[in-house]
């Protein structure tokens, strides 16, 4: 007899992941019928249109074929062939070997030496692990504290449906606490004790904090303070905190800037919180992706614990090389007065000028619209507007209707987590401007006449 559905375990069929459920499999039937989708579903730069920076596709190319420098001189500026150099030396057997499990420990130094830079603390090479993409570290450190079906794992609401398909995957406990919508989507030590609090009455073991900042999908950014707050929090409930940081580039608001919480923990003395924190290729102004590049860095873990981090992390030998070579470009653009410099910048400078054009135009055009509000997008590159329905509709149908209707695929608020009896949307920033405009104009006549 053939595999069935009943032998499948109970956590795979409850796990979900909206950003590429029903909906997107719905848009790529019509798209293969003939009409035109613009997908604004999920955070995909290059497929939505954006460029790869030259600097990164040089080193990638140099890297896996080091020949090209001697077949095309002059094609690569002498900066570009040098790194591809120290990165294959580095590498030791090139691209088409496995690496440690942590990862190339010559890229592993680059990404402590960033981290030294950015936030002026000193990282250490040997607490950064080289992941495919930010996910892969994600559910490493969600596996590492989920050890029964009583161990809860704070999420943010709305969130980023990674964690609660992962938490359901691996059998936990969702434990949802709330931002608020009318400050901002900034969340409060009230909110975050109220859930906690919540969890505690029906036996819930808590045992981490996720904390999405920027915030994916609300674009809110978080000021030291309020992560002074959550750390505060975490130590006294003795929470371990995963800081998803992945979209630290992408911060638009005048006066708003990215703070990491190992800046805050750092400038507080704190060493009794344990924490992870993300970044990746994917997001920022490099877009990359497919190549599936990222890192986690940890603090304040014994190394008993860490040990059984790497035991866990050698399971899949190590992370796609390239993808490390592409978080290597990432930490380590080209310096300036150096030929690949001036070009690097205008490239870097043209993607995030003009999300930040973007994330004013969507929140502008969604807040003209009747029966929509939408915060400013501050951060990140998405916009979680708040949409006004008729009796006994959803967001899910609302959604669904906006793609038959106009071609434009959106993921509904309840894949993400709402208030009860709110409905939203969450769209990317990411389509070229004068097509964002056309969306915004197209969602505005849709609601229109479905209202």
């Amino acid at each position: 007899m053939s595999l069935s559905l009943s032998d499948i375990g109970k956590a795979v069929l409850e796990t979900e992941y909206a950003v590429r459920g029903p909906i997107v499999a719905r848009a790529q039937e019509l798209e293969r019928s003939g009409k035109r989708i613009v997908y604004c579903n999920i955070g995909n730069p290059q497929a939505l249109g954006q460029k790869p920076l030259s600097w990164v596709r040089r080193i990638l190319a140099l890297s896996e074929f080091p020949a090209l420098a001697q077949l095309a001189p002059g094609a690569f500026p002498a900066d570009a062939v040098e790194e591809a150099h120290r990165l294959i030396e580095g590498s030791k057997h090139g691209l088409g070997a496995y690496s440690e499990s942590k990862g190339v420990r010559f890229i592993r130094e680059a990404v402590a030496q960033f981290i030294r830079e950015r936030d002026g603390i000193d990282a250490d090479p040997d607490s950064i692990y080289l992941t495919d993409g930010a996910s892969k570290g994600v559910q490493a450190a969600l596996r590492m504290l989920i050890s029964g079906p009583q161990d809860g794992i704070m999420v943010p609401i709305p969130q980023y449906p990674l964690y609660s398909a992962t938490i359901t995957l691996y059998e936990g406990k969702q434990v949802n606490y709330y931002l608020d919508e009318h400050n901002g989507w900034k969340l409060s030590r009230q909110m975050l004790e109220e859930s906690i609090a919540e969890a505690k009455r029906f036996g819930v073991r808590v045992k981490g904090l996720v904390v999405i900042n920027p915030g994916n999908p609300t674009g809110s950014v978080l000021d030291a303070d309020n992560i002074a707050m959550i750390v505060d929090f975490a130590r006294e409930h003795g929470l371990t905190i995963l800081a998803d940081e992945v979209y630290q580039e992408n911060v638009y608001r005048q006066g708003e800037r990215f703070v990491s919480f190992a800046k805050v923990m750092h400038d507080k003395g704190e060493t009794d919180v344990s924490l992870f924190s993300f970044h990746s290729t994917s997001k920022g102004f490099l877009g990359e992706c497919g190549h599936r590049g990222g890192y986690f860095e940890i603090r304040n873990i014994p190394a008993d614990v860490s040990a059984q981090l790497l035991k866990l992390q050698s399971v899949s030998l190590c992370a796609s090389l390239p993808g490390q070579v592409t978080v290597y470009c990432m930490v380590r653009p080209p310096k300036p007065g150096s030929p690949s410099h001036d070009e690097y910048a205008r490239e870097r400078d043209g993607i995030l000028g003009e999300l930040k054009k973007r994330a004013r135009l969507v929140a502008d055009g969604l807040n003209s619209i009747p029966g929509v509000a939408c915060n400013e997008v501050a951060g990140a590159m998405y916009a979680f507007p708040r949409i006004e329905l008729p009796a006994g509709k959803t967001d899910s149908e609302w959604c669904m209707a906006l793609l038959e209707a106009e071609g434009i695929c959106v993921v509904p608020g309840s894949g993400f987590g709402q208030i009860p009896g709110t409905a939203h949307f969450r769209t990317t920033i990411l389509p070229p401007t004068d097509q964002l405009a056309d969306v915004v104009d197209k969602i505005a006549r849709f609601h229109a006449s479905y209202r």
